[in-house]
């Protein structure tokens, strides 16, 4: 026989509300424990070890809800029999529970409890079959409300910061309310309607008891993503056009989509920047929608895949943020992210994985930036300066013997390189900073060319002098303004 582990809810309130079995468990298994003590009935577990302290030292919910079931394993195969009591019903909102129950090492009794529920259809004097209405966690209110119409209940809305995402995650208009539901089954327990913008405000006081019943839903943002991926499915199979293209016939628009979006990034100062910027993100999530779906079809991965691959990877490679890693400063980041990456992708060269066909600029500065992460750099702007004047003196050299071409191009890509360099050292993207200079010099060509035109010039029949002075004008002009 299995070691045990009996599991008991302890209800939604007082101790009048814990049932007679549970309290029966209590008193006849020695070897308690307790999710935590923040509930109104947790007292009547006598002598029993909470886990409190893993909320508090843990980073995520996950963590606790893992290390809990760990240690309780471990502790049922030490005792043979232990007792594990929750707030409300065991088998409602309980994660603890759920991955408990997967586990082959022992075995696990639920003894039935009320749950909050119990009280909310009440209050709310409503029939929850004939309603149709559905539960949501409010910690992961985002996921499990994509393409839920309502009626909901939302529980554990136990912060501020719980309330205020549940709140940005919906489309919702201004005459939309929803019914908050606190301490139900207590002498202090509060029901009352709210106007939806108003349900993270300071007066709301969230907490361990504390749920919300939405009546309708509105549009959510996951809700989109499911449509934009029904319409590129939709498009495969019925466009002509889709129809015929391949990862590699793509290649193409994902890049100019790319180079679209960086453009639109440029005119956000501008009227209707963002509105730009907008439309050019769209842009590129389709195509990420596109390749997502020809994989598919050649059953290598899905949407879904692509969007776990990448949050497990940046959780992972964030171990300063979700594994109480310490980091001083944003360089620190880097270096750890690189180490990890590294070591994911088991390279034997901090050089493998950078592709060879991004623009060179940007070839430049990753290739500079990963032989800094092992402190191959000059320690200052100082050197990179000095390094910048021996590249430019070696290019003088070689023009100056008249050398082959293919001699002054490796210098004038010396000299490129400790460009990049520098910018490196002063924390400036190499890339904007000449598209800024060429953007610049495009202006101001045209304004030449405007100057030229109203005065009746032919810009191919002017000197370099009237060319260099119209220059002058231009920028006279610029200071001016």
């Amino acid at each position: 026989m299995k070691p045990t582990v009996v599991v008991v809810g302890l209800g939604p309130g007082e101790a009048e509300l814990v049932n007679l079995a549970t309290k029966k468990a209590i008193e006849e298994i020695p070897y308690r424990f307790l999710r935590t003590q923040k509930h109104p009935s947790a007292h009547i577990v006598k002598n029993a070890t909470s886990f409190d302290y893993l909320y508090e030292t843990l980073d995520s919910f996950e963590q606790v809800y893992d290390q809990i079931v760990d240690i309780l394993v471990t502790q049922a195969l030490a005792k043979e029999k232990i007792l594990y009591a929750v707030p409300g019903s065991a088998m409602v909102l309980e994660t603890t529970v759920e991955k408990l129950r997967l586990r082959d090492e022992i075995d696990s009794i639920v003894i039935p409890s009320i749950s909050f529920l119990d009280l909310a259809w009440i209050e709310l004097g409503i029939d929850p079959i004939s309603s149709g209405i559905r539960l949501i966690d409010g910690i992961n209110f985002l996921s499990q409300a994509v393409g839920e119409k309502g009626p909901v209940i939302v529980g554990q809305c136990f912060s501020s910061r719980i309330l205020s995402d549940i709140k940005l995650s919906v489309d919702f208009s201004i005459e939309d309310k929803v019914v908050v539901l606190q301490r139900l089954g207590l002498a202090d327990q509060a029901v009352f309607e709210l106007d939806w913008q108003d349900l993270d405000k300071s007066y709301i006081k969230p907490d361990h008891l504390t749920s919300i019943y939405i009546p309708k839903l509105g549009p959510s943002f996951g809700t989109e993503l499911v449509k934009l991926q029904e319409l590129a499915l939709e498009l495969r199979q019925k466009c002509q056009w889709d129809q015929k293209q391949t990862h590699k016939s793509l290649t193409r628009h994902l890049i100019e989509e790319t180079y679209e979006v960086v453009e639109a990034i440029g005119e956000i100062d501008l009227e209707q920047g963002y509105q730009h910027l907008e439309e050019e993100l769209g842009d590129v999530l389709y195509q990420v929608f596109f390749h997502s779906i020809l994989a598919q079809e050649e059953g290598e991965f899905t949407l879904e895949d692509v969007a776990k691959g990448v949050r497990e990877k940046l959780i992972k490679r964030h171990p300063h943020v979700f594994a109480g890693k310490d980091v001083v400063n944003e360089q620190q980041a880097l270096i750890s992210w690189e180490k990890i990456k590294s070591e994911e992708k088991n390279r034997d060269s901090l050089m493998d994985g950078i592709p060879s066909m991004m623009p060179a600029l940007l070839y430049a500065y990753k290739t500079q930036r990963n032989a800094a992460s092992v402190k191959f750099d000059w320690p200052d702007l100082e050197g990179a300066l000095e390094k910048l004047f021996e590249e430019l003196e070696e290019f003088s050299q070689e023009i100056s013997k008249d050398d082959s071409l293919d001699r002054i191009s490796d210098e004038l890509g010396d000299v490129l390189f400790s460009v990049v360099n520098i910018a490196r050292h002063l924390n400036i993207d190499p890339e904007t900073c000449l598209r800024q200079s060429t953007h610049k010099f495009q202006n101001r060509f045209r304004s030449i060319e405007l100057i030229a035109k109203t005065s009746g010039k032919n810009l191919s029949n002017s000197s370099i002098e009237e060319l260099q002075d119209l220059w002058e004008q231009v920028k006279t002009s610029e200071l001016d303004n």
